[in-house]
């Protein structure tokens, strides 16, 4: 088996890969993979056009995963996403739906109806859909990366509380700065084709069994009991905040847990910190926060709360 280091550099390459098409947005690169390194989802929220798609494909890519796009819309039914038994030659077979891949990018998930939303809850938990009472397992890899707009809400349906737990991050996807534009505009007047990620030069440099490898070595980062009881004193804090109506699951917990075994892995650690804790707190914490109405009618933010609780709770030395 590989060792870390190469693995890591492997995962480097992979980075470099999307560079070669992707400007900018090196944060949500790296909560990205760090998701795909503990089987995480991802909810990407952020303005159409500041490359949430072309960054999955070309993550697919890069590392020569199976790849399916679905558009959620208002009249999209769930066999539309899992697939359905359909009449052929004197009999029933099963028609996969384009849930059936290494990485789903499931386009404004929240533009969909809670039913067909509902469809993916099997899948992103149990990596199987059961169709006719019949459980049928999803490759492996298998990570969704959804994407919803922050700002149209007309029209939408918002994702409850237990598939908004389902996601390991929620990734705030930024505008690129100036720098970043003129570079973006400087590409495709030199030619770029945004669909032909291919043609940019991006090649795989890993696959799915190098992505397991890596996995094998998250798995082996050392947690001590003082960081254990900071992520419970973290998540337990959210629970106890004024502003805050309902705070961080146990689920939370533990992917606060995976995310920074993770991130530890990508800086080249073998043991979790409370620094790596801090760094993927926001990301993996702020979905699995409801606010008072009060609070936000004010102005509060998810992210407010969790900069108080990060302030508050002393993390251990």
């Amino acid at each position: 088996m590989m060792d870390a280091n190469g693995s890591r550099e492997l995962l480097a390459r992979v980075r470099d890969e999307v560079a070669k098409v992707v400007v900018g947005q090196d944060g949500i690169v790296s909560g990205v993979m760090t998701a795909m390194l503990v089987r995480g989802h991802v909810l990407l929220e952020g303005v159409p056009g500041v490359a949430k798609t072309l960054l999955v494909k070309t993550l697919a890519a890069a590392l020569d995963l199976d790849q399916a796009r679905i558009q959620f819309t208002p009249d999209l039914m769930p066999s539309d996403v899992v697939g359905q038994l359909v009449y052929q030659d004197g009999g029933f077979r099963f028609r996969e739906g384009p849930v059936f891949t290494n990485l789903l990018l499931a386009d404004e998930i929240n533009r969909t109806p809670p039913k067909t939303q509902a469809a993916l809850l099997e899948a992103m938990e149990e990596r199987q859909v059961s169709v006719e009472g019949q459980a049928r397992l999803l490759p492996e890899p298998f990570i969704v990366v959804a994407t919803q707009n922050p700002v149209e809400y007309e029209g939408t349906y918002p994702l409850p509380e237990a598939q908004l737990d389902r996601f390991l991050f929620k990734l705030h996807v930024p505008y690129p700065t100036a720098e970043q534009e003129v570079e973006i505009i400087g590409r495709h007047h030199r030619g770029f084709d945004p669909h032909a990620v291919r043609e940019a030069g991006v090649v795989n440099v890993a696959g799915a069994a190098d992505l397991e490898t890596a996995r094998a070595h998250v798995g082996l980062i050392e947690v001590e009991a003082p960081v254990l009881d900071y992520i419970v004193a973290l998540v337990r804090a959210t629970r106890a905040s004024p502003s805050v109506m309902l705070g961080v699951s146990p689920r939370g917990a533990t992917a606060l847990l995976h995310a920074s075994k993770a991130w530890a892995f990508l800086a080249g650690r073998s043991f979790v910190g409370p620094d790596e804790v801090k760094a993927v707190a926001k990301p993996a914490l702020r979905h699995r926060l409801q606010l008072r109405p009060e609070v936000e009618l004010e102005g509060g933010t998810a992210d407010g709360v969790l900069d108080s609780v990060l302030a508050s709770v002393p993390a251990p030395r």
